[in-house]
């Protein structure tokens, strides 16, 4: 594989962990990768390239997408796959992770983890010698940033030069990994929410030269109006995370409440703006948490209303199904040597 530059390309045996950790042309492969994926599993076109090949998937957080998405890759490569539930390891409880992690590489051809901190899918990957992906970390998603992009460039059909506003925690793992692939594409990025909840320094000081270096630009404000004319698509995550404190609950509400994504919100960006989100997503109260939080704080909606969530500016399910065909992408390009085939 070629970039365009005339730079050799090699996924065969890299990890996943970072949007950051790749380059514009290979971020763009994947993008190209999966679109042939899902072409082949529209037309019902089998594709079992890997049938001797096996991948464990380790969740120290529960997932409904992730977990869906690699299990269905998997099979539709014709790996077999082994999910490892919060209770299924004894990863970090008995056995250190590295260990945990040259004993997984010795059954398996790549390794999956959703869970905590960065330092952990790291320690995996540095003692494991086989593929490691990250299906999500505190402070990075980036399968999740890889379909949003990909339902993007569907949707307008091009990336480079359109505007993607996130709004609320800009702090968080889904807004991180937005803003490096904003960078990476020439798409300019805002980060609105409150300014306790900004992207990090840090964050910001590996995106902002890719950005200036790619012709897009990264804004980080607490005014929602920063959007009005600009977002051709504005994204939003939950208020109250996977196991945030119930103590804070009303404190983190109370705080983002400015910045519940509406149709006035949505109408002053642009009449084209479309509505992003990683999901699951509390607008209505059919869910457990959302009838809890009702009953604490009277509210029927919370980050985005239904209204916006249920339109035809929504594109979170075009999203969802596109998480399945992006980690297809990377763990076939990961894994693949030609002579496999």
């Amino acid at each position: 594989m070629v970039s365009k530059k005339g730079e050799k390309m090699d996924f065969f045996g890299r990890d996943f962990l970072r949007i950051l950790d790749f380059s514009e042309d290979e971020l763009r492969y994947m993008l190209a990768t999966a679109k042939k994926f899902k072409e082949l599993k529209r037309a019902g076109r089998a594709h079992k390239i890997f049938p001797n090949k096996n991948i464990a998937i380790v969740f120290e957080k529960t997932s409904t997408r992730t977990r869906c998405s690699f299990e269905v890759a998997g099979y539709d490569l014709g790996m077999g796959v082994t999910y490892l539930d919060p209770t299924g390891s004894q990863m970090g409880h008995k056995e250190s992770i590295a260990d945990t992690a040259r004993v997984l590489a010795r059954l398996y051809d790549g390794i999956e983890y959703r869970g905590f901190g960065q330092d952990v899918v790291n320690d995996l990957a540095k003692y494991a010698d086989v593929p490691v992906w990250n299906g999500l970390t505190t402070e990075w998603h980036p399968t999740q940033a890889l379909a949003d992009f990909m339902t993007l460039e569907e949707h307008f059909g091009r990336l480079k030069g359109l505007t993607l506003a996130f709004v609320g925690d800009t702090h968080n793992n889904v807004a991180n990994s937005l803003m490096a692939m904003s960078a990476k594409m020439g798409v300019n990025f805002i980060a609105c929410g409150p300014e306790s909840l900004k992207p990090s320094d840090e964050v910001l000081a590996e995106c902002l030269p890719i950005a200036e270096k790619n012709g897009c630009t990264i804004t980080v404000t607490n005014n929602i109006a920063e959007l009005d004319g600009k977002a051709d698509a504005i994204y939003t995550d939950v208020w109250v995370s996977m196991g945030e404190d119930k103590e804070k609950w009303g404190e983190r509400i109370n705080l983002l409440r400015p910045y519940q994504v509406n149709m006035e919100m949505m109408n002053r960006a642009k009449p084209t703006t479309v509505f992003l989100h990683c999901l699951p997503s509390f607008h209505d109260l059919n869910t457990k948490v959302g009838k809890e939080i009702n009953e604490k704080f009277g509210l029927t909606e919370m980050e985005v209303t239904n209204e916006v969530f249920e339109s035809e500016r929504s594109i979170v399910f075009d999203e969802a199904e596109n998480r399945m065909h992006t980690i297809k992408a990377v763990m076939f390009l990961t894994l693949y040597k030609k002579e496999e085939k």
